[in-house]
């Protein structure tokens, strides 16, 4: 077993059993007994501000008072009613920043009704009963092609069943689930969670699946606007920023975020997923929080997230850097890369040059300092990849994403989009699920009026 002491990127750098204790679940779930309290304390207020600020409009005051009559499945169903993904959501949904920042409980007292663990309590014990609250409507006779199998487009699928239309979900990875499988921290969805989720939306029936099948390789739309009624486009953000700087393509070490979480995800063995004893991680999102949390509890002794501007200013919330916080990340602000440094083809530091915002612009101070690094992890944003969109000649694209009405419509007809590959995507798995499920309704109307 490898040392946590050693430098360079090492694998089991933890005895094997603490694997288990850093990557079990961050949030114990409510018993029987708490859930009762905690519901007891909502106000159950009409025009509830928690259920506005939810973006796919749970009727949380309703679930929560149905889990303080012990009603538990019935709470589910108002839950999945609204969003079909709400047990994930209870688990990565930033609840902190959404609807427990409304609720009338925080602004009175700072202390919320816990929504989140009040929605994983009852949408748990829906998927433990193994009951199937939804059923399929008549057939329409329609079909529909949704490109993506992640958030967006399996909410967008199953609405669409729902409903009674035949659905043909394409993914080019080989499960489903989008960030959910392959990008949410490992602590956050345990229990192959995230695959549990995907088998109680296929069990609705009437939803077939093609994976390996990538848009741009074995599919093209063109091609599926022919064979299909409609066709969905959620395939999220495939493209990662680059730092564009000397090394980043040519240093060992030096190794995109997203990619690791996902190797983090899939791996079978936690102490075979090799780690550095200094980790540096570059951005300041969810993605930087989470690679550098694991990159903590896989044994890794400094790690450090690296930001150009305050932290105030991260997109990651107060919560989730204070998480990183408490299991040891350093945070430092107002730096960004200038050199990567490198000894016999690998990382061995990143020099960053010290910033400021004068007049509202981010501009160098002077001033700089180097890191120690043996793995340096980029999280400084995805962007959307056209590809496969040669069938598609008149899409239009807004901020280097696909631009959409109101309604989801593209500027294509028969085309509708959603989820983080759209202009305004919110990259939150709650902002995909809504965008999904109303583009459906959207598609279900202009197809069957």
């Amino acid at each position: 077993m490898g040392s946590i002491r050693a430098d360079g990127i090492q694998t089991g750098r933890l005895a094997p059993a603490d694997y288990d204790v850093h990557f079990s679940d961050i949030h114990a779930p409510l018993s029987k007994h708490e859930a009762i309290v905690e519901s007891e304390r909502c106000y159950f207020c009409h025009d509830a501000p928690c259920q506005t600020a939810c973006p796919t409009s749970i009727d949380i005051p309703l679930f929560i008072r149905e889990i303080s009559t012990g009603n538990n499945l019935g709470a589910a169903e108002t839950i999945l009613s609204a969003n079909i993904m709400g047990g994930m959501c209870a688990r990565v949904c930033p609840t902190e920043t959404l609807c427990e920042e409304a609720c009338v409980r925080e602004h009175a007292e700072g202390k919320p009704v816990k929504i989140g663990l009040l929605q994983r309590h009852a949408t748990d014990a829906l998927m433990a009963s193994g009951k199937q609250p939804f059923r399929r409507a008549p057939s329409t006779g329609k079909k529909i092609a949704v490109i993506g199998g992640g958030p967006a487009g399996l909410a967008c699928a199953h609405k669409l069943s729902e409903l009674g239309n035949a659905v043909t979900v394409f993914e080019a990875k080989d499960k489903l689930g989008g960030l959910n499988e392959y990008g949410i921290a490992a602590y956050k969805s345990t229990d192959d969670f995230a695959q549990r989720e995907v088998d109680f939306i296929l069990a609705l029936g009437g939803i077939e699946v093609k994976t390996q099948h990538a848009l741009g390789c074995t599919i093209d739309i063109g091609t599926l606007r022919q064979e299909f009624d409609a066709v969905f486009v959620g395939v999220g953000l495939s493209g990662v920023n680059k730092l564009g700087i000397e090394g980043e393509e040519n240093l060992e070490g030096v190794i995109d975020a997203v990619k690791y979480i996902a190797d983090l995800r899939q791996a079978k063995d936690l102490s075979a997923l090799p780690v550095g004893r200094h980790v540096v991680v570059i951005g300041g999102g969810m993605t930087a929080i989470d690679a550098a949390v694991q990159s903590k509890k896989l044994g890794a002794e400094h790690v450090t997230i690296v930001y150009r501007r305050g932290q105030s200013d991260m997109k990651a919330s107060a919560y989730e850097q204070e998480v990183a916080q408490i299991n040891g990340v350093t945070i430092k602000t107002f730096a960004q890369p200038s050199a990567l440094m490198g000894e016999s083809g690998k990382i061995s530091a990143v020099r960053f040059d010290e910033t400021d915002i004068v007049a509202g612009r981010l501009t160098s101070t002077g001033g700089h300092y180097t890191l120690p690094a043996d793995m340096v992890l980029t999280a400084i944003g995805q962007v959307f990849v056209p590809d496969g969109l040669g069938g598609a000649d008149a899409l239009t694209l807004e901020g280097g994403r696909i631009k959409v009405d109101a309604e989801h419509r593209t500027s294509v007809k028969g085309l509708w989009a959603g989820g983080d590959c759209i202009a305004g995507g919110q990259d939150l798995t709650v902002a995909a699920v809504e965008d999904g499920k109303q583009a459906a309704l959207s598609i279900h109307h202009a197809l069957n009026r």
